[in-house]
């Protein structure tokens, strides 16, 4: 059997439990597995120990660290699922659970980081329901077809119904009363990954009209969709549109990625690696955006460096990393050694005055830029250029420098050269180091392209054969 390219983690909303995904699981890509992750409370999962959003967050990347491979993730949240999607998109970015590989969302009519807009008499009216203990079917009934733009076939009514009286009646409260209306927006911040939003027309308090005000500023790369006729619960009201939503959103994703070896995702999500470690590697490892608007270059630069890029540093076709973005990205944010000759240009002066001078000479032809490149690098400038050339191609050493540097921090590069030295910083670890030295061979926790395991010691065969 072939592994799945990506795994999709499907969080239910509110009354709903694993049987949420079956109507999508089979519309979805073959290239894709889809795992629902059943929040406290939900279906048989036990309820969590109060009734906070970090509480249900650590129950989800338990789930998920359990299930992950290794390899690239994303997360499919619906409703109230959504507001836990922040909380586990967050502390993923943040290095401090022992997971990696995220790099999408799909949100379905989620609840926000923020209060979730719900009317206090709808607030109300469900919690009556749990009054006296799990929901009633004639509730059920009702919570189901006051949340569907149009009904829903038999059988996925029943589905829904019986997962809404599942649900344990202090999941149900606690939500209603506490998570519902926590906000955490300051630890969730900014997520910066690729993300779609879907939600119906029909949706009262988290529709399509109401979703970019309240999710923007959280996904500044989320698309909005909106569906014609669709109420709230859109795995079963919208199934195949969901799948196609996850599926063009991954497909988007492999474009512009290089993707992380699951074997390396291992590594990187294990105690050898430290939160802080994980943290960059996590952000690296994030699909450019193919929307990118350069922050000091103007468009016709950054243009021109990713010319220069592709010739300095080449990439397959497929999954590239943009690094004239990143060097663009990183100049707006300051970086850079910050060293410069007495009365030199300041970094992002002297990108904007190279590459001007760059492009007055700039051929059309491979060749040709092949050859400006080594004339630059050799010192001679370009012809009707205005800067001298020594200075000239000091400048472009520093560019050569920036475009690997943004190369070999990327995760996937460091597992094509085949360096893992990230992972020996830990300090709650038996051994942090190697132990094996040797040509050709490997320590067990490295990854298995690095050459051969040492062979296991008699203690180590009894204690397998126990």
């Amino acid at each position: 059997m072939t592994a799945a390219a990506c795994t999709v983690f499907f969080l239910p909303g509110l009354g709903l439990d694993d049987a949420a995904i079956a109507p999508v699981a089979r519309e979805l890509d073959a290239r894709l597995r889809i795992i629902a992750v059943e929040l406290p409370g939900q279906g048989d999962t036990a309820d969590a120990p109060d009734g906070s959003v970090e509480s249900q967050v650590d129950a989800a990347l338990a789930v998920i660290a359990e299930q992950a491979d290794g390899g690239p993730w994303m997360l499919c949240a619906h409703s109230m699922g959504g507001k836990v999607a922040a909380g586990i998109a967050a502390r993923v970015r943040d290095g401090d659970v022992p997971v990696f590989g995220l790099l999408g969302v799909v949100l379905l009519a989620p609840s926000p980081p923020t209060p979730e807009p719900m009317p206090d008499a709808k607030r109300h009216q469900m919690l009556t329901w749990v009054e006296d203990g799990p929901i009633a079917e004639a509730d059920a009934q009702t919570f189901v077809d006051d949340n569907v733009g149009a009904p829903l076939p038999a059988e996925l009514q029943a589905a829904a119904v019986a997962s809404v009286r599942a649900m344990s009646p202090v999941a149900w409260r606690r939500w209603l009363e506490q998570g519902s209306v926590e906000d955490i927006a300051s630890s969730v911040g900014t997520l910066d990954l690729p993300c779609t939003v879907l939600a119906g027309d029909q949706d009262d308090a988290l529709g399509a009209a109401v979703q970019p005000e309240l999710l923007s500023d959280v996904y500044p790369r989320a698309r909005f969709v909106s569906l014609a006729g669709a109420g709230h619960l859109l795995s079963s009201e919208r199934p195949v549109e969901v799948a196609r939503a996850i599926t063009e959103l991954w497909d988007e994703i492999v474009a512009h990625s290089a993707i992380v070896p699951a074997e390396w995702g291992l590594v990187i999500a294990s105690p050898r690696t430290t939160p802080r470690v994980r943290s960059a590697l996590a952000r690296r490892a994030l699909p450019d955006d193919p929307r990118y608007r350069p922050r000091v270059l103007s468009v016709e630069q950054l243009d021109l460096l990713r010319a220069v890029a592709d010739h300095l540093v080449p990439q397959p076709a497929g999954g590239r990393i943009d690094l004239a973005a990143r060097v663009d990205a990183d100049l707006a944010a300051g970086g850079g050694d910050g060293w410069r000759p007495v009365g030199g240009l300041t970094d992002d002066e002297a990108y904007r005055a190279g590459l001007d001078d760059l492009r007055v000479a700039w051929p059309d032809s491979t060749d040709g830029q092949e050859a400006l490149i080594r004339a630059v690098i050799d010192g001679q400038g370009v012809p009707g250029g205005t800067i001298d050339g020594d200075d000239l191609g000091r400048w472009f050493e520093d560019l050569r420098v920036d475009v690997t540097r943004e190369w070999l921090i990327h995760p996937a590069s460091l597992a094509r050269v085949g360096y893992d030295g990230f992972a020996t910083g830990a300090e709650d670890v038996d051994f942090a180091g190697y132990r094996e030295l040797g040509a050709d061979t490997r320590d067990d926790w490295e990854p298995s392209d690095l050459g051969a395991a040492p062979a296991p010691t008699p203690a180590q065969q009894q204690e397998d054969a126990a």
